[in-house]
């Protein structure tokens, strides 16, 4: 399916936010599509998401990667900028949800998240408090502990991480499907034996196989 690249912006505490789309071209008999909403790591790098939302898009979900570090005018983020900033990252995530929710293209009742890293962080936290996010996968993240007491739901989750992560240590990862089973979430999980924080090719094509098998699961994306 062809794909539509764009760039818009919406507000949210003030500060303009940068979002790109990727969205499937096809006529209006088609739609409503479901939507993605993709989160980079704390080096920044929306830029790189392309190489994961036009794969998506072309398989028929509306993919929006949201420029959320625009709300602190952060460029990279270390742990102090990460603690300190994540409640308004949080903030500016809900906007964001609320902004792809009423696009006329997309199903309110079929939104994802994805995120990598700081990113699968953030996508964790959302999903444990926004009930409009239907699915989530995370690369090499988790779910912060400081999030725990505020959970009040988790969707279905895809969890992907390397044993050799030296960054965010694959225990995290554990951690995170243990909470997911013991609230009978459905999960699936895939660790990586050997790979540390950020994939190898080879294997980042398996993840991303994954990750798109997982969201045509639970998000039916549009026939084509």
């Amino acid at each position: 399916m062809p794909v539509k690249v764009s760039q818009f912006s919406f507000v949210s505490g003030g500060k303009t936010i940068a979002i790109d789309c990727f969205v499937p071209e096809q006529d209006d008999s088609k739609q409503p599509f479901p939507a993605v909403i993709a989160l980079h790591g704390s080096g920044g790098g929306h830029d790189t998401l392309a190489a994961t939302a036009h794969p998506l898009a072309s398989q028929g979900f509306c993919v929006y990667v949201p420029h959320y570090f625009d709300r602190t005018g952060t460029i990279e983020a270390a742990m102090p900028a990460m603690f300190l900033n994540f409640p308004l990252w949080m903030k500016t995530l809900w906007d964001g949800v609320s902004l792809v929710a009423a696009q006329p293209m997309v199903d309110p009742d079929r939104i994802g998240v994805v995120g990598f890293s700081l990113g699968g962080y953030l996508a964790m936290s959302l999903a444990c408090i926004d009930p409009r996010i239907r699915a989530a996968v995370e690369y090499f993240g988790g779910l912060p502990k400081e999030v725990k007491m505020f959970m009040r739901r988790l969707p279905p989750t895809l969890i992907l991480h390397g044993d050799a992560d030296t960054v965010v240590p694959v225990a995290e990862a554990h951690n995170l499907r243990q909470i997911l089973e013991d609230r009978k979430v459905p999960c699936e999980m895939q660790i990586y034996s050997g790979e540390g924080h950020h994939f190898t090719a080879e294997t980042r094509a398996d993840a991303d196989q994954r990750m798109q098998v997982f969201l045509k699961k639970y998000l039916s994306p549009a026939q084509v």
